[in-house]
């Protein structure tokens, strides 16, 4: 086997991990806590069905693959919710390191491409980045919507601070935001979201 091939499979090896990176939010119908493998093919089909109600047109490949690969990192970092302070102040800095590490197991021209794309993601300044963000904002809002906001109890979280998050779902869709208001306001009515 020639050494490229070999790295893209080491590569595909290790990123089989992020199936053993499990978030705070659970799987609908009051499952299980997802992974974060999970979590990333959910948010790609959701980009590639609701790419109609991007803010400008995006390029829905760039989109999906960013949705793909954006937590890899959590293989090494961990996952860090999203509403953890003290885990949020120490987050770039751990993702900054796996990001060199798992990403340098690719050939040089892949690792670069998938790095920029990581980047890219992170920046949040492309309407791609910023569509992106609007489903790793979504996803988890439609779970723990179905669950009844058990995670928001569990952790004792506000809806001024889900609205704190929410809020960045606008600039990449108007529109999903809208539908992030609307269910959020159901949520505080029900008493599932702590005003």
């Amino acid at each position: 086997m020639d050494e490229r091939l070999e790295k893209q499979l080491a590569f595909s090896l290790e990123i089989d991990k992020e199936k053993n990176i499990f978030r705070q939010t659970h799987l609908s119908g009051h499952g299980r806590n997802e992974n974060d493998a999970e979590h990333a093919w959910h948010m790609a089909i959701m980009a590639y069905l609701l790419r109609e109600y991007a803010n400008e047109e995006v390029d829905i490949t760039r989109v999906m693959l960013m949705c793909l690969i954006h937590d890899i990192v959590e293989i090494d970092a961990g996952d860090t919710y999203a509403y953890d302070e003290e885990g949020l102040k120490t987050q770039k800095a751990r993702e900054e390191a796996a990001k060199e590490r798992i990403y340098s197991l690719l050939p040089q021209d892949q690792k670069e491409e998938l790095t920029a794309l990581f980047e890219e993601f992170e920046a949040y300044e492309t309407p791609e980045s910023k569509f992106a963000h609007a489903m790793d904002n979504l996803q988890p809002l439609i779970l723990n919507h179905s669950n009844e906001g058990s995670d928001w109890k569990e952790h004792g979280v506000t809806a001024q601070t889900v609205y704190g998050r929410q809020s960045k779902t606008r600039l990449g869709s108007e529109k999903l935001f809208e539908v992030a208001d609307a269910i959020l306001q159901e949520d505080i009515r029900k008493g599932n979201l702590p005003e």
